[in-house]
């Protein structure tokens, strides 16, 4: 069961990169692992580097992928963030958080793809 997981979590993942590519964000790095956890995808798109959590579901049995993201997972997202952009010394550059919500059939072909920009409201951000 954890295989299949997986490979469901990595299908999303190469799913949401090429789409997030046609739709003109600049992917710097996937799965960026730290102490703190794990980014899926850091991007660039126009001034913002972007950090991308990549939600993918087979079928909506669970609810919608976005809808998986608990508080607790929104945290440690923006935690996520703030450690990237101090081991990168990066000074005080606009940034947000995305996801991409990939549903698939029982077939696995997608069948909703979807950014969701800015999608974790942050307080006191920029």
């Amino acid at each position: 069961m954890a295989d299949n997981r997986k490979r469901l979590g990595e299908f999303g993942e190469k799913v949401a990169k090429l789409h997030l590519e046609d739709n003109g964000y600049r992917v710097l790095e996937t799965n960026f692992r730290c102490p703190v956890g794990e980014i899926d995808i850091v991007a660039r798109k126009e001034d913002y580097l972007v950090f991308v959590e990549v939600r993918t579901r087979r079928g909506r049995g669970f609810g919608t992928p976005e809808e998986s993201i608990t508080p607790a997972k929104k945290a440690k997202l923006i935690e996520l963030a703030y450690f990237y952009i101090q081991t990168h010394q990066l000074s005080s550059p606009l940034w947000r958080i995305d996801v991409v919500a990939v549903e698939l059939d029982v077939q696995g072909r997608t069948t909703r793809i979807e950014t969701i920009a800015n999608a974790i409201e942050l307080l006191d951000h920029c």
